[in-house]
């Protein structure tokens, strides 16, 4: 059977991820890796602020679960864009308790993504354990950056002139005892306390433990970049 050039670019758009929006997206190939199945084992080197760098720049003690076409590294950032995929830490510092961590994110419009705490691998499936922290600008989902997702959320009024679609910024989740706060470019949107005594739920574990992070690859039509991830124990 034959097609024509114009059929084949009309079936590429319609797979989702080819009207890329950022400077990195637009990265030539040698500045594009793909998700390995390998995991090395150096914890990583400590910044000027006391924190361990846990990403920076390769696929150093993260391993990808399902769908790994869904992510790449490109200039130094790893970029979620694909059917639904998960990315987590593997490496020798978890698991992880009280923490303070650190990571800038750029989402492009309409995009969907996630930052997981005290999450476990998974090999499909959304992560069971722990709590979503959400990344999520303008996508249709109610549920803003800086949510708990579905347990304390965030809505856009709330994030309003904090963060924005095409620029990057801190996302900072700082996990002490039974209380959570999240700052996006270092505003506090988010102060939960879990309650005593919650118990864990069925679909989802949402509930403070420990374990890893993960990140998400949520959708074909998300475009959302994580870098520079750091954590400090406490």
């Amino acid at each position: 059977m034959k097609y024509t050039l114009s059929f084949l670019a009309a079936a590429a758009l319609v797979t989702g991820c080819v009207n890329v929006k950022t400077t990195e997206s637009k990265a030539p190939a040698s500045a594009t890796k793909p998700a390995p199945t390998t995991v090395a084992t150096p914890s990583g080197k400590v910044d000027a602020e006391g924190y361990t760098v846990i990403f920076d720049g390769d696929w150093t003690n993260w391993r990808v679960n399902e769908n790994p076409k869904a992510w790449s590294i490109v200039n130094g950032a790893l970029r979620a864009c694909g059917d639904r995929s998960h990315c987590f830490y593997n490496g020798p510092l978890a698991p992880f308790k009280d923490f303070d961590l650190k990571l800038e994110i750029k989402t492009e419009p309409g995009s969907n993504g996630g930052v997981y705490i005290h999450t476990k691998y998974l090999d499909t499936g959304w992560p069971w354990g722990g709590y979503e922290t959400q990344v999520n600008q303008t996508q249709g989902d109610w549920r803003k950056s800086g949510s708990v997702y579905s347990v304390q959320d965030v809505k856009e009024d709330v994030i309003k002139g904090i963060v924005k679609d095409n620029e990057w910024y801190t996302h900072r989740v700082v996990v002490k005892g039974n209380n959570v706060k999240i700052y996006l470019n270092d505003k506090l949107v988010n102060d939960f306390t879990e309650e005593a005594g919650r118990k864990a739920g069925k679909d989802f574990e949402r509930k403070l433990n420990e374990g890893t992070f993960a990140l998400q690859a949520h959708d074909p039509k998300s475009v959302v970049l994580y870098k520079n991830i750091r954590v400090k124990k406490l």
